[in-house]
């Protein structure tokens, strides 16, 4: 009689504590609730198991302990009664209040905040190298300040070259200590320097790329939403591919283009992107400027609502916020209301669709609203024309054969060193003309006409 082999068992969740702020001064536009409720779900995604949750009204942070010291000493006795093993505050801890709190609270609860926690999340989710180095960099930058103790939670490391945040954690003046902290730090600063040249390359490779796909003249659309919004299966749906979708907050972080067929025998690539978040960590902006420059130089934003969300409008408003923060905000944009198969009344969604930029209402799992959605991005690119007058160096060549080949001219005037052109281009390319832009109240043309004449006696 043979023994019957245990199923392999799933090892126990680290529990973890929330402790949520409401600083007086400082605007976020969730709810300290649901910016909480939020947090949850990043540490349920991080592999976290949640057992209780603390907040706090303050007008400033304390200087030493983030929140108040009445409510340390609750946090303590909570952290023992539930048995947390982490404590996850919601905004970012400075390193002062990091230490200050472990101490307090005691060697065996390590103590992290929203960005540690979103850090830990992308790097469990990257996948190819130029992610793996992004989320490596931002890690790094990170944790240089706040090199005082060992970091084991966040041990996953992507990239093969992260992860040696610990230091033996000397006090003294002098001594091993102190010694060991600073080559730790000294290897760090190598470690990035070296990160940032990777990246570099990277940068350079996609702008080449993106030289590439400009000179083939298929417009771009970048996918851009709030985390979990429904991006990868819109893109799966619109191009019918197989891109990783999974219901979870981050669940794609790598840049994926795909070509999408318009009405009317059109085309476009449709390029999807990482999501956002309120509070999105500075150093994970700085680290992903590679793979944000897809949204920057896109032809045209699709931004995606999770509609069915209760803070809809909210996110809809942060990821706006950040679009603007990256240098994006002048694309043309276009908005899909997903998810409204998940809504009771469907209906219902149509009737707000005017509190968003050129919105129509969407359900990318079941199909609803794609026609309408392509037909819209279609027009867009295609068939919306912006008015503008321009002054093109005569090297810009290239522009000045677009402009008469996709534009329309109204009125063009050769002058020594280049051409003024005025009429209507679409949209997308509006971008692409921005820095030869001749505003209302100003006239260049002879100002630009004696400079040149001015150098040229010179």
């Amino acid at each position: 009689m043979s023994k019957k082999i245990p199923e392999p068992t799933t090892p126990p969740r680290e529990r973890c504590f929330l402790v949520g702020a409401e600083i007086f001064q400082q605007r976020h536009l969730l709810s300290l609730e649901d910016s909480i409720n939020e947090l949850g779900l990043l540490a349920d995604t991080a592999g976290l198991e949640v057992v209780g949750e603390l907040t706090q009204k303050l007008d400033h942070p304390h200087v030493e302990t983030y929140i108040g010291p009445g409510k340390v000493e609750e946090l303590r006795a909570l952290v023992e009664e539930t048995l947390a093993q982490v404590v996850i505050f919601d905004d970012e801890l400075s390193p002062r209040h990091q230490r200050e709190l472990e101490k307090a609270l005691g060697e065996k609860v390590r103590v992290l905040d929203r960005t540690a926690l979103i850090l830990d999340i992308f790097a469990q989710h990257a996948h190819t190298s130029e992610g793996m180095l992004q989320v490596e960099l931002a890690q790094y930058e990170y944790y240089l300040p706040r090199l005082t103790r060992q970091w084991t939670h966040l041990a996953r490391q992507a990239g093969g070259g992260g992860g040696r945040t610990g230091s033996a954690g000397g006090v003294g003046l002098r001594g091993p200590g102190e010694t060991q902290l600073e080559v730790d730090r000294r290897a760090i600063r190598t470690r990035i320097a070296h990160l940032k040249r990777e990246l570099e390359k990277v940068r350079a490779h996609r702008m080449r790329y993106r030289a590439q796909r400009k000179r083939s003249r298929i417009p771009t659309v970048a996918l851009v939403g709030y985390t979990n919004a429904g991006k990868s299966t819109l893109l799966n749906r619109l191009a019918r591919a197989d891109v990783y979708a999974a219901d979870q907050l981050f669940a794609t972080l790598d840049p994926t283009t795909r070509r999408v067929e318009l009405p009317g025998g059109y085309q476009a690539l449709f390029t999807d992107t990482v999501g956002f978040i309120q509070k999105l960590p500075t150093t994970l902006v700085a680290a992903f400027q590679a793979t944000l420059e897809e949204i920057s130089e896109a032809d045209l934003l699709l931004h995606i609502v999770d509609i069915s969300h209760p803070n809809a409008l909210n996110q809809y408003q942060s990821v706006q916020e950040t679009l603007e923060e990256i240098g994006a905000g002048h694309i043309p944009m276009v908005t899909a209301l997903n998810k409204i198969d998940r809504l009771r009344d469907p209906e219902s969604a149509r009737e707000i669709v005017k509190n968003y930029q050129k919105a129509v209402t969407t359900s990318s799992l079941k199909g609803i609203g794609i026609p309408e959605l392509l037909q819209l991005v279609q027009e867009e690119l295609y068939e919306s024309y912006t008015p503008i007058r321009v002054r093109l160096p005569y090297q810009q060549g290239a522009l000045i054969s677009m402009f008469h080949e996709s534009g329309q001219v109204e009125r063009i005037e050769h002058q020594r060193g280049g051409v003024v052109m005025q009429g209507r281009v679409p949209g997308r390319m509006v971008a692409q003309f921005t820095p030869w832009l001749i505003q209302n109240n100003h006239q260049p043309d002879q100002e630009d006409d004696l400079e040149e004449e001015e150098e040229e006696q010179i």
